[in-house]
């Protein structure tokens, strides 16, 4: 297993902020307990293994981490909120989250893997649900992972096991996408908006992480 240092040597080299993990694992223990602790540390060894990987392969491990530790449940009975978006602490110290909890732990995760920003958005997109052509459909979030900027993107989603590409998941409907540095309405190639201006949501969720340890 890495030490945190190195680690943090994997992760940022010299040029980076190296996330403080040794907080996020105190943070975990005072505010939810020993067996949160022992979530964080699954999730830092996670990290640690995952750090020489090729890209293909971190998406594989990240995926797998949350589809497999996270619980799906609504923020009611989370957080008794109606809507709230979780930071990857949140959500590993509760082991529950909803799709935005789940899509937000895997865009960080992977960042911190080294993954660039402009190949992650997470992606608003309305879903199908019930039979084919019922017209029934939900709000959900889900993260792409764009190999290029003219790629069609994998879709990392708590909903099925699987990584797979945007085409093979026609029961989705994007909306609008957005990561720390741009936000893109539709098909658009071109942000639209600073995203922490239009999502208040997405810019509490990054003030919250960076009080937490992450950069």
């Amino acid at each position: 297993m890495y030490s945190l240092a190195a680690l943090a040597s994997l992760l940022f080299g010299l040029s980076f902020a190296a996330p403080d993990l040794d907080r996020m694992l105190q943070l975990a223990r005072e505010r939810y307990g020993a067996e949160a602790g022992e979530s964080v540390g699954a999730w830092r060894r996670m990290l640690g293994d995952a750090a020489t990987l090729d890209e293909q392969e971190k998406l594989q491990r990240v995926n797998t981490f949350f589809n497999r530790r996270t619980a799906f449940d609504d923020d009611i009975v989370i957080w008794q909120q109606k809507d709230y978006w979780a930071t990857p602490l949140e959500t590993l110290g509760r082991k529950a989250g909803d799709c935005e909890d789940f899509s937000i732990a895997k865009y960080m995760s992977l960042r911190l893997l080294g993954v660039p920003a402009d190949r992650l958005r997470l992606i608003y997109v309305r879903a199908s649900m019930g039979a084919p052509g019922s017209g029934i459909s939900q709000a959900h979030m889900v993260l792409g992972y764009y190999p290029s900027p003219a790629d069609e993107p994998l879709v990392l989603d708590n909903l099925i096991g699987d990584i797979r590409t945007a085409s093979r998941r026609p029961d989705l409907f994007p909306i609008f996408s957005f990561n720390a540095e741009g936000l893109w309405v539709g098909g658009a190639s071109s942000s639209s908006a600073d995203p922490t201006t239009r999502l208040s949501r997405w810019r509490s969720v990054l003030e919250r992480m960076r009080e937490e340890g992450l950069p």
